[in-house]
């Protein structure tokens, strides 16, 4: 990854879309360890007592990362160097970072929402790499960013295989089109401390 693109367009634009920033050995055996379903569970909206599903608003099943899975070990060490390459080039204060696969199945989505909880300032930029090899405009799913007042739309990435978006979590509000086909992807946050 080149660290010094990404926090130069995260400063002057506050996201990027990058494609197949990773060795593309890693990315296919990310796409397997997702395909493996029988670990994901529904999602929820909320956190602690105000955690909930709701599938009308989010449709997707995941797995958190297993850190003694050498893949995911080698994901998280990616996402190690990124994290600590942008403290040093933008003062972030980046802490750590959490993620989980995502699977949608045909007919879902996750209405617009904002990646930061409720009374929370913890998550500080959202990234998203999407596994969906062969993927067609027709399948849907889309992330879809708004401005930061969420009505206009700012950009909307197809979930193609090996496209990664970061943004900044606290300022875009976003949602996933429903999807048509089964979309898989891996979505992270960077974290500051005292979360």
């Amino acid at each position: 990854m080149n660290i010094a693109e990404i926090a130069g367009q995260l400063t002057h634009t506050g996201y990027i879309v990058l494609d197949n920033p990773l060795p593309a050995t890693l990315t296919a055996q990310l796409l397997t360890r997702c395909r493996h379903d029988d670990r994901f569970h529904a999602a929820h909206i909320g956190r602690g007592t105000d955690k909930q599903q709701i599938k009308s608003i989010r449709g997707d099943v995941i797995s958190w990362l297993d850190e003694s899975d050498s893949i995911d070990q080698a994901y998280l060490a990616c996402m190690e160097t990124l994290r600590a390459g942008l403290n040093e080039a933008l003062y972030l204060g980046l802490f750590d970072y959490e993620c989980h696969y995502a699977i949608y199945g045909a007919g879902s989505g996750y209405a617009k929402h904002s990646d930061v909880l409720n009374g929370k300032k913890n998550r500080i930029l959202t990234t998203v790499l999407y596994l969906n090899e062969d993927w067609q405009a027709c399948d849907g799913g889309e992330l879809v960013v708004f401005e930061p007042e969420g009505v206009d739309v700012i950009a909307t990435i197809a979930p193609k295989f090996g496209t990664m978006i970061i943004f900044l979590s606290e300022v875009f509000p976003h949602e996933v089109l429903i999807s048509h086909n089964t979309r898989r992807s891996l979505t992270g946050w960077f974290r500051v401390s005292g979360s």
